[in-house]
Formats: C-alpha cells, sequence, structure tokens
C-alpha cells in the first residue's frame, strides 16, 4: 500500500456544534449539515422502533453503546495502520474486541487497496452537506471511496441502502473539491463474530444512489425549512 498523502491538498474543514446539531463549516462560510445528520433524519426510523419495543429501552441503549464504542476503536486501529502512527493499546473487551476485526479487515479488505490518497478527510460539496470518509484510494485498480463498518451481526445488502448513500454522498464531495471522477466506493465490513463483508459500488449503482442522496438531501431541507416556518 502506497500512501500519497500529498496527492490532494484537502481544506480544512471544521466541525460546528454550536446549534447542537453537528454541521460543517465550509472554506466559503457555509454551515452545512453532515452526511450522517441528513441520513439519519430522513431514515425510515419505523423498524428501529419496533426492535428498541421489542428488547426494552435499556438493552437496545446498551447494545447501542456498546457497537458504538467497538466502531469507534475498530475505525482507530485501522486509521493508525492506514497512518502507519502507533496505536496506544489497552487490554478492555471492546480495544480486543475491536482489534480483531480490525485484523480482519486489514487481512481481507486492505490487501486490495493499492494506493492511500487520504484517511479521515473531512469533505463537502457546495453548500449543501459535508462529512468525512474513511479512506480515499485506488481499490482494485480503481478509485474508490472506502468505509470501515462494524456490525453486531452479518448484513445483507438489501439492509444497507444508506451505506451506499453515504459512499455516493462522499464520491460527489471528492469530486467537487479535487475534479476526480470517483464513481465506485466499498463498505468493508466485519461483524463481532469476525465475519467478513465486502458491499462494493459500481459506476451504474453510483447513478442510482445519487439520484436517492441528493433526494434525500431535498427532504431534508425541506423539514429544516418547515420546522422554522411553523
Amino acid at each position: 500500500m502506497v500512501r500519497n498523502f500529498d496527492k490532494y491538498d484537502y481544506p480544512s474543514v471544521p466541525r460546528n456544534e454550536a446549534t447542537g446539531t453537528r454541521l460543517y463549516e465550509t472554506p466559503e462560510g457555509h454551515l452545512v449539515p453532515s452526511v450522517t445528520t441528513i441520513l439519519s433524519g430522513t431514515k425510515d426510523k419505523t423498524g428501529l422502533q419496533n426492535w428498541e419495543n421489542r428488547v426494552g429501552k435499556d438493552e437496545a441503549k446498551r447494545i447501542r453503546n456498546e457497537a458504538a464504542a467497538v466502531g469507534t476503536s475498530m475505525h482507530i486501529t485501522l486509521e493508525c495502520y492506514v497512518e502507519e502512527k502507533k496505536r496506544e493499546y489497552d487490554f478492555s473487551p471492546v480495544h480486543s474486541q475491536a482489534n480483531k476485526m480490525a485484523d480482519i479487515i486489514k487481512k481481507e479488505g486492505l490487501q486490495y487497496v493499492s494506493e492511500v490518497w487520504g484517511s479521515e478527510v473531512k469533505l463537502y460539496y457546495k453548500d449543501q452537506y459535508a462529512g468525512t470518509t474513511d479512506l480515499v484510494g485506488m481499490y482494485k485498480g480503481v478509485p474508490h471511496i472506502i468505509d470501515f463498518k462494524q456490525t453486531n451481526k452479518p448484513k445483507q445488502d438489501k439492509w444497507i441502502t444508506d451505506y451506499y448513500l453515504q459512499l455516493a454522498a462522499y464520491a460527489h464531495a471528492h469530486n467537487y473539491m479535487t475534479g476526480t471522477e470517483i464513481q465506485n466506493g466499498v463498505v468493508l465490513m466485519c461483524s463481532r463474530g469476525l465475519e467478513f463483508q465486502c458491499f462494493e459500488m459500481n459506476e451504474i449503482q453510483f447513478d442510482k444512489y445519487s439520484y436517492m442522496w441528493f433526494n434525500r438531501v431535498k427532504q431534508y431541507n425541506d423539514m429544516i425549512s418547515q420546522s422554522k416556518n411553523s
């Protein structure tokens, strides 16, 4: 894996949470919502609510918090690996689990990454949205947006539409900022049971998910406008 972090000069896109909502400030001074905020705000939460009702609020909160802790730790381990930084280890169960999952992603997924242009890159698209992508570079010889995911249980493709929308959103942002023409993305996922999954978005799917993504952006903006006028 070649670390070519100087290929693009990514500008600073700092977070601004003064309003209580995760916003990013673009170089032009626009305060824009994050990709995850838009997806969360426009997502059908019926299934999630049914699950919470089934397991109970306390158990649902415990599961969410544990998954978030494992996911964060796994991401940090992978970030340190990509950037060739020393990872401070501890012996907690969360870290041990996350480290095993990161090792699976390194072995099964990152073997196909030949060149890295950016890690934890903050991206923005015009005055519409911003966010942070895990990795940008060459995957199987083609420019890709690359995202790492942890999951409690293996996923089916039909369950992860929002992950594809996230890839499309970051691809458009990277293309806007740098002039690239990225139309591919990949989610590298590992379950708590150490099962690896890879979900790839090709050029044809990119058009489909781009259309869906910008519809979600419009839906979010309409919701914000309505709340301000109510």
